[in-house]
């Protein structure tokens, strides 16, 4: 996959989807590694979920994944904290940030 295909399939996931009960702010960075590196973010802001290809600087979690991981985890295929114990997610910043944004995926799941 190239990196364009691999945002578009987070947009599809992701982006514009409404939060219920959901008013916090999260911003997580996604740097993908390997096959289709590049680095995107995905926001929780005012109860809508965004996903955007541009680096997020005042991020609150950085994922370091594999494109294949990283889509298998937006659709509920992979448990974070299992990739997270297995070496094949890596996460710099806040684990409680990281542990929040699975919360947000089952949401619009």
């Amino acid at each position: 996959m190239t990196y364009e295909e691999i945002v578009s399939e987070v947009k599809k996931v992701c982006d514009g989807k409404i939060l219920n009960n959901y008013s916090d702010h999260l911003a997580v960075e996604v740097n993908i590694t390997g096959e289709g590196e590049g680095v995107f973010y995905i926001e929780a802001k005012d109860g809508v979920l965004h996903a955007e290809p541009y680096n997020y600087y005042d991020r609150d979690a950085r994922f370091n994944i594999s494109a294949k991981n990283f889509l298998k985890l937006a659709e509920g295929k992979l448990d974070p904290v299992w990739a997270f114990t297995s070496g094949k997610l890596k996460i710099d910043g806040s684990i409680e940030k990281a542990l929040e944004f699975k919360n947000v995926l089952d949401m619009v799941r």
